[in-house]
């Protein structure tokens, strides 16, 4: 009877383990996908890009990017909410569609914070503030100062609705209690192309695409948006030392799995990939768009991701922006 039990338990445990999901001993067996949100060539897929590569070669397996965009990245981060919890479907996201999308949309297929498990913050980069160089208005307190002069009479770009440079625009608006219109366009280029015509007197881009204008002076630096000068434009003030004070607004990108995906999984992903986002090489590459290396625990992840969630949720509330 004992043997007998014994071998049953045996049998057991044995299927149990072939149906739970693949576990880290081993892990992978075969490619792994990173789901991009964006098309490529964004922030985004510039961002996993080289992860994925030296990912390849540290775990011996092709890790493929698969970009999914659409839906302010919602299309791409539900792919991966429903995949199966095996760690070969990875989610690279930026800020929006893990939260500031809760502020903007009433009804999201997914929810960022039930639906995943975080793996790892990659990068963080800036915005950054900036005029067309026939703006009267050389410094932020210039700027302030013009605004309230006119009070519906200027207008600011942002990449698009919900992106972290609309929420900068209404967090500044409500900080000085300015009313710069708001202009949503479709990516920076657009929004460059106007700035840069003069079609539109400022905005807020990323430090990426507006760099070489700056440097050329086709447009004017007034600040930029993080709490700390951006190591790629150190030249250039925030905005918090430049008169608002606890200004601190990052486009951000983290990697993320589904829900339930083995902890061991979790804890492989997170070491072989803090340790290509903290080499040399890696950090090296992103500074030169202007863009921090981070890496680390993927605690801190979760408590950063609700720590920006209450923030923006903090500006939209003061702003009056209601989801749609």
């Amino acid at each position: 009877m004992t043997t007998a039990r014994t071998i049953a338990g045996a049998c057991a445990l044995a299927c149990a383990a072939l149906a739970m999901p693949a576990m880290a001993q081993g892990y992978p067996t075969k490619p792994i996908r990173f789901v991009i949100p964006y098309a490529a060539g964004g922030g985004t897929d510039l961002t996993a890009r080289p992860i994925a590569v030296k990912l390849t070669e540290r775990l011996g397996k092709a890790v493929l990017l698969d970009n999914r965009p659409g839906a302010s990245g919602m299309i791409g981060a539900d792919v991966v909410a429903k995949a199966a919890p095996d760690g070969y479907t990875v989610l690279v996201s930026a800020a929006s569609e893990m939260s500031m999308n809760v502020m903007l949309f009433k009804k999201m297929p997914y929810d960022p914070l039930a639906d995943f498990q975080a793996v790892t913050l990659a990068t963080t980069t800036p915005a950054i503030l900036v005029t067309h160089p026939s703006m009267p208005a050389k410094s932020l307190k210039e700027l302030i100062a013009l605004a309230k002069r006119s009070p519906s009479g200027l207008s600011y770009a942002s990449v698009g609705i919900g992106s972290p440079m609309h929420f900068a625009g209404e967090l500044m608006n409500s900080m000085v209690k300015t009313q710069i219109v708001h202009v949503a366009y479709k990516g920076a280029a657009p929004a460059l192309t106007d700035l840069l015509g003069g079609h539109i007197p400022m905005g807020f881009v990323t430090l990426l695409a507006a760099s070489p204008h700056v440097t050329s002076g086709k447009l004017r630096a007034i600040g930029v948006t993080s709490g700390k000068r951006a190591a790629g434009m150190p030249q250039v003030p925030t905005l918090a030392e430049s008169g608002l004070p606890g200004f601190d607004i990052t486009q951000w990108f983290a990697v993320w799995v589904p829900a339930n995906t083995p902890k061991d999984i979790v804890a492989k992903l997170n070491t072989e990939i803090t340790a290509i986002v903290r080499s040399a090489e890696y950090k090296q590459r992103m500074l030169e768009s202007g863009t921090e290396a981070v890496g680390g625990p993927a605690e801190e992840l979760r408590v950063f991701q609700r720590n920006e969630i209450a923030k923006y949720r903090k500006i939209a509330t003061t702003a009056g922006i209601q989801p749609e």
